[in-house]
């Protein structure tokens, strides 16, 4: 499989998707043709148009998935960001997991950012997202076997929030689930190429386990013994 897992379409003093444009050129190579799944959010028609024109200036033609049937000529699929839970139902509800799975496993690209990147998972237990809608079942397309959790923030030991802090939540998580979670920051993505892989982008991730100190995976840093579990 080829993964490009981006944390966000947006990084602070950046453009929609301008941070990981020369890696998506990397990664895509010579293919033109992207199918695109704009689930995640309710205006289907809308977030197709603004992927459609940015992914434009890269030469990529990009068309909209509606159903299975769209993915067929595709030479890559790109998930975008919004809603985890409504973008996890609306692929149940058009019964689309086990096809993109197939494709995937065939070899083609897939590129997930944000809640495209935590389908990409296990399950969608680590996503930050309120559950507006119910997806039948939390499981997800399983490509990887650890799990993230994107826009990961780092506590602010100056601030006056009272609130649980992302490494809270996650070591919440990790008390009931024995799995690894990736945090990924925003700027950073991972990038999966069979059984390698390694993180790129501006920041590094950080890495907690059950019963371990949380672990930092620098910029450059091999996925390997995430990916062998």
């Amino acid at each position: 499989m080829q993964l490009l897992l981006i944390s966000s379409s947006v990084v602070y003093g950046y453009g929609f998707l301008d941070h990981p444009e020369p890696e998506i050129r990397r990664f895509l190579d010579e293919r033109r043709r992207v199918a695109f799944i704009p689930f995640a959010l309710a205006d289907h028609d809308a977030y197709t148009e603004k992927v459609s024109d940015r992914l434009g200036q890269m030469g990529l033609d990009v068309t909209q998935v509606h159903d299975a049937n769209d993915l067929k000529h595709a030479e890559a699929i790109f998930v975008g960001g919004g809603n985890t839970f409504r973008l996890l139902k609306t692929l149940y509800e058009r019964d689309m997991l086990d096809a993109i799975r197939e494709r995937v496993r065939d070899g083609i690209p897939y590129i997930g950012s944000s809640a495209g990147t935590v389908i990409a998972t296990p399950t969608i237990r680590t996503t930050n997202d309120m559950p507006i809608v119910f997806p039948p079942s939390f499981d997800a397309l399983s490509f990887v076997e650890f799990q993230i959790n994107p826009h990961y923030l780092d506590a602010d030991p100056g601030s006056r929030h009272m609130g649980e802090t992302r490494e809270d939540r996650i070591r919440e998580f990790l008390e009931e689930n024995d799995v690894a979670v990736v945090g990924l920051r925003e700027g950073s993505w991972l990038r999966v190429e069979g059984a390698g892989g390694q993180i790129g982008g501006a920041a590094a991730a950080r890495v907690f386990r059950r019963g371990r100190a949380p672990e930092e995976l620098a910029t450059g840093a091999s996925l390997a013994a995430l990916l062998a579990g």
